[in-house]
């Protein structure tokens, strides 16, 4: 797969250890920043990430933050972006299996690194259950 990863100075630690990660299981990725710790607005490197998964240039997306909160709201702005905070296993497990999400969104200051990493193992591996993909999603672009 190929993974777009954004980030602000908050999140960029854990960018660049899933940056690690994702290429050790043989993932392409494609890094819209941030490039460093200095302080940025996070809205631009969000958005182009999810721009770039919602053309189909990426397959998935991975953002970060402090929370992961704002990530996920400018993410989801972004129409075909199902953007999914997620806290736990069972969350990134849900979030593909439910809900099909694109989209991961992570808070550096609010869970342990190792969790971080497991969480992103669980979304990328983690089939959408739903069945009627089309169709739902057809049903989602038309409103």
């Amino acid at each position: 797969m190929k993974i777009a990863l954004g980030t602000d100075h908050a999140g960029f630690r854990y960018k660049e250890k899933v940056k690690e990660l994702l290429g050790s299981l043989g993932h392409e990725v494609k890094d819209f920043g941030t490039f460093n710790e200095e302080p940025v607005d996070y809205p631009g490197f969000i958005r182009l990430a999810a721009e770039a998964v919602a053309r189909g240039e990426c397959d998935r997306g991975i953002v970060f933050g402090g929370s992961g909160n704002g990530e996920a709201m400018v993410a989801n702005k972004v129409h075909g972006i199902r953007c999914a905070l997620c806290w736990n296993e069972e969350s990134a497990r849900l979030a593909r299996q439910h809900n099909d999400a694109n989209m991961l969104s992570l808070g550096q200051r609010l869970i342990a690194e190792e969790l971080a990493l497991r969480i992103v193992q669980i979304w990328l591996e983690t089939p959408f259950e739903g069945g009627r993909h089309e169709r739902r999603v057809a049903q989602v672009n038309a409103m």
